[in-house]
């Protein structure tokens, strides 16, 4: 059977890089992408009770924007150090337990009998969230050639937004049929059936995700000052960090806005803003795609990729949210959903290229901190501050403009990228990504 050599992303130990075959590297690729759905039906189902809620216990829009903004904002401040005990105790393990504890959360807010207890219970929810896309994704990657890390890294993240559908959608079904608390109900039992199914097949040792013992490991205050240690490096993470902001207001608003503005009932509403959601998934999975073929001669170009998203995604959004309602309208806001997180994947795979292999999941962290603190967390609270002001229209068309400043962060990094590239260790001239020198 064909074997693969464990990416680079993988800690390094004394010996050959380990190997795993092929149909495990998928299978592991397979379990850590139902988890991350997992992970975003049990954030996401909260949007599509938004109406139920609202009317139940007479929320404003921002405190409902809070509710979701609490576990963005939970995650962006836990996932680097929960990211750096799982480079020392163990990627897998870390793993399972978090998905444990997000699962029993989320059948928390099932019981919620109060805005208080809701807010509670999902900041635990964000607490069992919080590592798990830093760290899931260095698993993957660690079980894959370099020169996938882009699509894989988009096909991964993008399990987000396939999250989000099952979570809004099936959400919204199951809540207008059975009532909110049984949507999440199921989503709880759901995640915690998958966390022991993970725990059965995934194996430390055997994908190479074991950390090696405490003599062989590689000292770790030296190498985090590397997570920025380059203009580059820090401009992926706030291009990144900005584009998560719109593609978060679009995700969270959007069945609000179908129900406001086209008379949709929840369910239909869910089930529509899930298609949008769907949309961006793809798109991530395109650009993933289409930047990992740009760069093989010349990695320079997953910058190029990241700033044709952002710019995209700023003139159609902005001009589809100011057109009347009706089919162009749609049309333009699908288009722009397509891009609005395509950044996803080339800013995954330039942030690995520009770190140390040995604090993977770390750098990771990282990306996800300011995923959530510029993006995650702010997008849909002040989308939802605006919209108390402005209407949902109004705020949906002014949002669009923080694209704008992703695009230029990307512009600047690209400025620098081949530069910090090679003081890092890679070679010189306009060459794809290679493998980082070991630590």
């Amino acid at each position: 059977m064909e074997l693969l050599a464990v990416g680079t992303t993988a800690p390094k130990t004394s010996g050959s890089p380990p190997v795993v075959t092929r149909r495990y590297a998928w299978l592991v690729f397979v379990l850590s992408f139902a988890l991350l759905l997992s992970d975003y039906m049990s954030r996401q189902v909260l949007n599509s009770v938004f109406p139920m809620l609202k009317t139940q216990w007479l929320l404003s829009d921002g405190q409902l924007g809070s509710l979701s903004a609490v576990v963005a904002l939970t995650v962006g401040v836990l996932a680097f150090p929960l990211s750096l005990l799982a480079d020392r105790w163990g990627r897998v393990r870390t793993l399972v337990v978090a998905a444990a504890v997000w699962s029993v959360a989320t059948l928390g807010c099932a019981i919620a009998a109060s805005y208080d207890q809701m807010f509670l219970a999902r900041f635990v929810v964000g607490v069992g969230e919080a590592a798990y896309g830093s760290v899931g994704i260095a698993v993957v990657l660690g079980v894959f050639p370099v020169g996938l890390r882009a699509t894989l890294a988009g096909a991964f993240m993008a399990g987000g937004s396939f999250g989000s559908v099952l979570g809004v959608s099936v959400g919204g079904v199951i809540a207008q049929a059975h009532g909110w608390r049984c949507a999440f109900a199921v989503m709880g039992v759901h995640g915690l059936a998958l966390a022991f199914l993970y725990a059965l097949v995934v194996r430390e040792r055997r994908i190479g995700a074991a950390q090696p013992g405490r003599a062989e490991r590689p000292p770790l205050r030296p190498q985090l000052p590397k997570l920025f240690s380059s203009v580059s490096v820090v401009c992926a993470y706030v291009g990144s960090g900005l584009q998560m902001f719109l593609a978060m207001a679009l995700l969270t608003w959007m069945p609000s806005y179908l129900g406001r503005y086209y008379g949709l009932p929840a369910g239909r509403a869910g089930l529509a803003a899930g298609v949008f959601a769907l949309i961006g998934g793809v798109g991530m999975i395109l650009c993933g795609g289409v930047a990992d073929r740009l760069s093989r001669r010349a990695g320079i170009r997953r910058w190029n990729v990241a700033i044709a998203c952002s710019l995209g995604s700023l003139v159609l959004l902005a001009a589809g949210f100011l057109l009347p309602t009706g089919a162009a309208q749609l049309a333009l806001v699908a288009v722009g959903t397509l891009v609005a997180a395509g950044t996803a994947g080339p800013a995954t795979a330039m942030v690995a290229s520009l770190t140390p292999a040995a604090i993977a999941a770390t750098a990771f962290a990282t990306l996800t901190l300011a995923n959530s603190l510029l993006g995650l967390a702010p997008g849909p609270a002040v989308t939802g501050v605006l919209a108390d002001h402005l209407g949902l229209r109004g705020a949906l068309q002014v949002i669009p403009l923080v694209a704008l400043v992703g695009a230029t962060a990307f512009a600047i990094g690209r400025t620098t990228y081949e530069k910090d590239l090679r003081r890092l260790g890679g070679p010189p001239g306009p060459v794809p990504d290679t493998p980082e020198p070991p630590p």
